[in-house]
């Protein structure tokens, strides 16, 4: 079973062709990091109309590249939410228009869903229960997924998602955009012990994240030392970066616990994230949990995880209409 899968929910511009839910055929992306980084961060129009101009010369790509023809394939999937907006309308509106003049179903996938099964495109076989936490730019979600296609959101940032905290860190630090991957090769070597910012809520016992409180401690730690950043970058980095990653790895731990489940999973674009990923694995290798870590090519938004979401949402039979809508605060629950 062939699946197309586009993902345009933020600045990638994205198409893959992903056989039976886990071997990617073709797959072609083109970002807009040059476009945006003078911003320090997205700007939405902007990246409504490059998807405009790249998603026909993307998903043609992975045509050529396959070999294959819009004949061969099983069906068209697409992001439909969350995500900007425009970017979405501009992914949704070329998949419908495919999918229609190719006779071809057409399944509307959360992008979250998909970064719950992109490491299924690097061979691991997800079996329920299990505890994802997706972790990116936009989200910080804490999800307990008991059986396939039941989605229980149990955590969430109530401010700032985590990469969104790395990349406003990096920007007050003069680093470029996106900031959270700089962040991660500065730190490497660097002192992660020479600033001893808080970590925000890791004391209570509930599995909410916030880290605007975490930044707000980076300025005001920037203000009363006027020369850290000329003489000490990197272990202000490594600092920081520390906070963010002890957060998200005695929540995710504690809600494999609350939840009584030995799967762990971790997805989104943060995933990445050399030290979340190692320190995570060091825990759960003492806790006795099983980590399902994507490939750091699968974590970044990319279509192969639409396709390999969508996989499961045809073989139960869920398929969408034309007039499915996009969501721009689609959430994640069944």
């Amino acid at each position: 079973m062939l699946i197309l899968g586009i993902e345009t929910s933020c600045d990638e511009t994205a198409a893959a062709i992903v056989q039976d839910g886990h071997e990617t055929v073709a797959e072609s992306m083109a970002t807009q990091e040059d476009i945006h980084g003078k911003f320090g961060g997205v700007f939405p129009e902007l990246a409504s109309r490059r998807h405009v101009h790249l998603i026909d010369h993307i998903v043609g790509e992975v045509l050529d590249q396959s070999g294959l023809t819009l004949s061969d394939l099983s069906a068209v999937a697409v992001t439909r939410g969350p995500g900007l907006i425009g970017a979405l309308l501009v992914g949704v509106g070329f998949a419908k228009s495919l999918a229609y003049g190719s006779r071809l179903p057409f399944i509307g996938i959360n992008h979250l869903e998909g970064h719950l099964y992109a490491a299924c495109l690097d061979g691991y076989k997800l079996q329920t229960p299990f505890v994802a936490l997706v972790v990116s730019g936009g989200h910080t979600h804490l999800f307990h997924v008991p059986k396939e296609g039941d989605y229980r959101l149990i955590g969430r940032t109530l401010d700032d998602a985590a990469g969104e905290a790395l990349d406003k860190a990096a920007r007050v630090m003069g680093l470029d955009f996106p900031g959270g991957p700089i962040l991660d090769r500065l730190s490497r070597g660097a002192d992660p012990a020479r600033v001893d910012f808080p970590r925000p809520m890791l004391t209570r016992q509930n599995l909410d994240f916030s880290f605007s409180g975490l930044k707000t401690s980076l300025l005001r730690y920037l203000e009363t030392h006027p020369t850290a950043v000329k003489d000490h970058l990197a272990d202000i980095a490594a600092s920081y970066q520390q906070a963010v990653v002890d957060v998200l790895v005695e929540k995710a731990l504690r809600a494999a616990q609350v939840c009584k489940t030995e799967t762990l999973l971790l997805g989104g674009g943060v995933a990445a994230n050399s030290v979340l990923r190692q320190q995570l694995q060091d825990r759960a290798d003492q806790s006795g949990f099983r980590l399902v870590l994507p490939s750091p090519r699968y974590c970044t938004d990319n279509a192969a995880m639409i396709s390999a979401a969508a996989y499961r949402h045809f073989l139960a039979g869920r398929v969408d209409d034309w007039g499915m809508p996009v969501q721009a605060n689609l959430t994640l629950s069944r």
